[in-house]
């Protein structure tokens, strides 16, 4: 009887488990944001990588655009673009030569923060939040005088409230408007490595 008690204890804990890790499948986020740092020219280059879950995306294909918003320190939007990434596909943008390369102020941030929405629109003016991109970031932090060590982090799950979602398109749009149709620039899947 003991066996027979311990044998149901242990279905009713493995069912539980079982409920709870289907309520938690998959993740919503739709917004995440990092930070970079040491972006100068003696240090490596510091990469965002992004993939595609394969499992959203509004159009037919299921493609999604990593909606980038680049801001200095100085809380100040340096650079905007939105990169394609296919489903199951990898994105890997460069800080240093893709993010940072061409910023609005003309002067190259040193370090900042980098804003991404998860987008089914390739318009980083007016982006479509939609769930399915999964990213990490490498950070470049100084271990010396001219000494670099680069560590990496998956980026941070965000709260993309109504004020943020409205300010972000909109910097893009003047930084667009000022910048001629300048910004960062996305390397297409496949020719990053």
């Amino acid at each position: 009887m003991k066996k027979l008690g311990f044998v149901f204890a242990m279905l009713v804990i493995a069912l539980a488990a079982t409920s709870a890790m289907a309520q938690n499948i998959g993740d919503n986020s739709v917004y995440f944001v990092t930070y970079y740092s040491n972006n100068v020219a003696a240090a490596p280059d510091a990469t965002v990588r992004f993939i595609n879950d394969g499992n959203h995306g509004t159009n037919a294909s299921g493609d999604l655009w990593a909606a980038f918003y680049v801001f200095d320190d100085s809380q100040e939007l340096t650079e905007c673009c939105a990169c394609v990434v296919t489903p199951d596909g990898l994105l890997s943008e460069d800080v240093k030569t893709e993010l940072t390369a061409t910023p609005l102020t003309g002067k190259i941030p040193t370090r900042g923060v980098i804003k991404v929405i998860s987008s089914s629109s390739w318009d980083p003016t007016a982006p479509w939040p939609s769930t399915g991109l999964r990213g990490t970031a490498t950070h470049i932090q100084a271990a010396g005088k001219s000494a670099y060590a680069t560590t990496e982090t998956a980026v941070s799950d965000a709260n993309l409230g109504s004020a943020e979602f409205s300010l972000l398109p909109q910097l893009c749009y003047f930084a667009d408007t000022l910048l001629s149709g300048v910004g960062c620039s996305c390397t297409p899947e496949d020719h990053d490595f």
